[in-house]
């Protein structure tokens, strides 16, 4: 168990769901992860952290009545100017979708979509500074956007936040991994024809658990759904599973718990 004390600028440093059913989520990821939580006041809409051993793990928080967008986890970069930022993903072909705004002394942050339509956030830490507990059991430990331009994708991530985009070697999957120094970022996939025409393209947080076949079960019962069977890869076995409102995320029992991977 460690805790990160700050992210490093171009990593991924935080994960959150918008979610129509609070209490039931807060019930759903509370039994599955062994998450606390910790209610924010009215004037954050009770914006809440979620807790690992006493570490902030990730957010939650209702999603506004009438919102026509689905839940979603959503991933954020760590920023040191969130305004120089959205600068460059407008020069780079991406959008803002919210405008660079500040939230109370917590930190800045932006919403934008990439050239090839995923979603993401940018986080500039001020008093928050994102995930203090990462790569353990209930806490993030990779994320990868799926996007139907791999290429275009990993090229414009590189470019606004400094990162190195390199083809990983896999068979019949095309795949590209995005570094910052020693430390890898995160993964960029290629959606194939296998992938249904209406799925988005869209960012995928993993979630580590220590016995991947029990944590299926628990999902089971706590009323979400498998949608992919779990699988082995070189890096652990994992399955994708939605919450039971819909929420996508995949669950890992890594072979290891790399140092370089997110955060």
């Amino acid at each position: 168990m460690s805790t990160v004390v700050r992210h490093t600028p171009g990593t991924l440093s935080w994960v959150d769901l918008m979610t129509p059913d609070f209490e039931g989520a807060l019930k759903f990821y509370g039994s599955l992860f062994g998450w606390a939580f910790d209610v924010g006041p009215p004037e954050f809409h009770h914006y809440t952290t979620c807790k690992l051993g006493g570490r902030s793990a990730a957010g939650l928080s209702k999603r506004p009545e009438g919102a026509e967008f689905p839940p979603v986890w959503s991933v954020y970069f760590d920023g040191e100017d969130v305004g120089q930022i959205a600068a460059s993903v407008r020069a780079n072909g991406g959008q803002i979708m919210v405008e660079p705004m500040t939230v109370g002394d917590f930190g800045r942050m932006l919403v934008a979509v990439d050239p090839t339509g995923a979603v993401f956030g940018v986080w500039e830490p001020k008093n928050h500074t994102g995930a203090q507990a990462v790569e353990e059991p209930g806490a993030m430990v990779w994320h990868e956007v799926n996007t139907r331009d791999h290429k275009k994708a990993a090229d414009f991530y590189a470019r606004v936040f400094g990162l190195e985009a390199r083809k990983l070697d896999v068979p019949g999957v095309e795949y590209m991994t995005l570094h910052k120094g020693q430390k890898t970022v995160g993964g960029v996939l290629q959606m194939n024809d296998h992938w249904p025409a209406d799925i988005p393209p869209h960012w995928m947080t993993y979630f580590a658990v220590a016995d991947l076949d029990a944590s299926l079960a628990k999902v089971a019962e706590l009323g979400g759904k498998v949608c992919v069977p779990p699988f082995a890869t070189p890096y652990g076995r994992q399955s994708v599973v939605t919450d039971p409102w819909g929420a996508t995320f995949t669950l890992m029992t890594p072979a290891r718990l790399p140092s370089q991977s997110a955060g």
